[in-house]
């Protein structure tokens, strides 16, 4: 089969399902700020995927995967999102948590988790960030013990996507006392849905609620569900953050495109192109988006197969498409002019604000910017710390 035959099997597949009478509601639903649309529609979704083959595709076949090549994958992406298709529920599960168990799990690990994430079964959230310990990771004070044959966590998360639904948590936790920093921590496996678990949604700027606070009291989790080694911790979650920035991103940019071409056709519609302010901004956002393409396709040609070696260049990726995004919504919102100011009835927002306010979150979450240029600047470059 060619690429284009391929391209084409995905066109066929991703139409005919989202044409039919259980998914035809889908269709542009649950994406950026909206994670709180038809959340059980999208689950079937996910199964639906996961049945017909579409997850898991870089993964070995021996894992359950079809392992396809990363053109290959990206094609899938692309057209995925070319026909509008829902924000997706199990990414996490997929593009973090299979990647990082194929690397550093237990061949138990990976017959017990794997085809659950297949299948679209089985959701996962991922436990990192902290009250004061967001993107500075190593300052973490979740604890976990090692008693009786479980892990006993204890703690709190914040800023956890998708824990509202999600079965599992892949969650960091300070396993050694007495070790300081990014020493003595663990990467955890630990069922979300048990009493020791308290989630609560955090309210955002969008007036949606897809992130939450995760609070650990005394749970637990079978000692075998530790990734890597007890206290190799933060190698592991390293490896998870150099897979995080995947194919899936080139996918990300046909949106991107979508709402450029929207920006575009309101300039022209209301007549603010004239202005010449407005002219070059679009023209930049243009520039910008056709560099940011370019740049990701060649991080995905030439990455270093080793996650934990090979996640500087990712972390470029994720500076350029956070910055030009926020910039793409600060020029959406100019284009519309006082209007935008505007929201409809019970905060019912149009997808320019959405994009406005929700990109602001952009250049923090999944680490800051200002923590993205150190990993740049220390592992891409080999500066010196500080």
């Amino acid at each position: 089969m060619t690429d284009e035959e391929f391209r084409a099997e995905v066109r066929g597949w991703l139409a005919a399902r989202l044409a039919s009478a259980e998914f035809a509601c889908l269709a542009g639903k649950g994406g950026t700020g909206r994670a709180h649309e038809f959340v059980a529609e999208r689950m079937a979704w996910e199964r639906r995927l996961g049945a017909d083959g579409w997850i898991g595709l870089g993964w070995p076949e021996d894992d359950g995967g079809r392992g396809l090549p990363w053109r290959r994958q990206v094609i899938f992406y692309e057209e995925y999102a070319r026909a509008d298709a829902p924000g997706r529920v199990g990414h996490i599960g997929e593009q973090l948590v299979a990647p990082t168990l194929l690397t550093f799990g237990t061949p138990e690990q990976k017959a017990r988790f794997l085809p659950g994430i297949a299948a679209g079964t089985e959701l996962w959230c991922q436990g990192y960030s902290e009250p004061g310990a967001g993107s500075d990771l190593a300052g973490l004070r979740t604890r976990a013990a090692l008693r009786d044959g479980e892990w006993h966590v204890d703690g709190q998360k914040i800023w956890t996507s998708l824990a509202h639904v999600a079965d599992w948590c892949f969650l960091l936790a300070r396993t050694s006392a007495d070790a300081e920093r990014h020493r003595g921590l663990s990467c955890l496996l630990v069922p979300v849905r048990q009493p020791g678990v308290e989630i609560r949604p955090i309210r955002q700027i969008t007036g949606t609620a897809e992130f939450n606070e995760v609070f650990f009291d005394d749970a637990r989790t079978d000692a075998g569900n530790v990734a890597g080694e007890p206290g190799d911790g933060w190698r592991v979650a390293l490896g998870m953050l150099g897979v995080e920035r995947g194919v899936s991103n080139l996918g990300q940019l046909i949106g991107f495109q979508r709402e450029f071409e929207s920006v575009l056709a309101a300039a022209r519609g209301n007549g603010s192109i004239a202005d010449p302010d407005i002219a070059g901004r679009i023209a930049d956002a243009w520039t910008g988006l056709q560099v940011l393409r370019f740049t990701t396709e060649e991080v995905l040609g030439t990455a270093a197969p080793d996650p934990v070696a090979g996640g500087a260049a990712a972390n470029v990726v994720k500076l350029m498409w956070t910055s030009w995004h926020q910039r793409l919504g600060e020029l959406a919102v100019d284009v519309i002019g006082p209007d935008a100011m505007l929201a409809g009835p019970e905060y019912d927002l149009s997808d320019t604000q959405r994009l406005f306010l929700f990109s602001r979150a952009e250049t923090i979450f999944g680490g800051s910017n200002e923590i993205q240029r150190n990993i740049v600047a220390e592992r891409g470059l080999g500066l010196p710390r500080g």
